[in-house]
């Protein structure tokens, strides 16, 4: 016999159930409107919730925005570790995944936005998601970079720097994707010494 109270798990359904419609609520703003369009106000409106019940689960809608960004990393993270990813080298695999993702934020390019804007845009309040994200973008580097070398880590991390960077360059309109893409070519090999 289980001693859990059965009220417990439905609050926490409930619960679950509303930050889930408040992180939905998040993503059709952003797709009308990107980084601008989303208001907390605004948020909770669409998800039908109290202002307050946004506020609890999300302080900021950077917060909200980094929250989604690392929802779609692990998308692509799952994917990565599911399905072997082509390539004969580790610059060709981190080429094919990185490209595979610029091509996801391409695909809805005012939400990508507004995901790097809040990503360039956090404070320290939002340390633990952005940490999420970067340590989340280094895993799926490292999985396609294949076989373990003394200097993985960093370079998956070198690398994830390069990648966020060149989308901040994209985001605000400096660069199109596929330059991005180019960089990123070009800093794979270059870091993994198959120039």
């Amino acid at each position: 016999m289980s001693d859990a109270d059965p009220s417990d798990t439905t609050l926490a359904r409930s619960q679950a159930a509303r930050r889930r419609r408040v992180l939905d609520a998040t993503m059709v703003l952003a797709q009308s409107g990107g980084f601008d369009a989303v208001q907390m106000r605004d948020v909770a409106t669409e998800a039908n919730v109290a202002l307050g019940t946004v506020y609890r689960y999300f302080e900021s809608k950077e917060r909200l925005l980094l929250e989604i960004m690392l929802e779609q990393l692990s998308g692509l993270n799952r994917y990565v570790t599911a399905h072997a990813i082509p390539g004969s080298t580790a610059s060709q695999r981190v080429c094919v995944v990185l490209a595979r993702s610029n091509a996801a934020l391409a695909r809805d390019p005012d939400v990508a936005v507004a995901m790097v804007r809040a990503f360039g845009a956090s404070r320290h309040e939002n340390a633990d998601v952005v940490e999420r994200v970067s340590a989340l973008m280094n895993a799926i580097i490292t999985t396609a970079i294949g076989a373990a070398t003394p200097h993985t880590a960093q370079i998956a991390r070198l690398l994830t720097q390069v990648w966020l960077s060149s989308l901040i360059g994209w985001a605000g309109g400096v660069d199109p994707i596929e330059r991005v893409d180019e960089d990123l070519e070009i800093a794979a090999r270059l870091v993994l010494g198959e120039q």
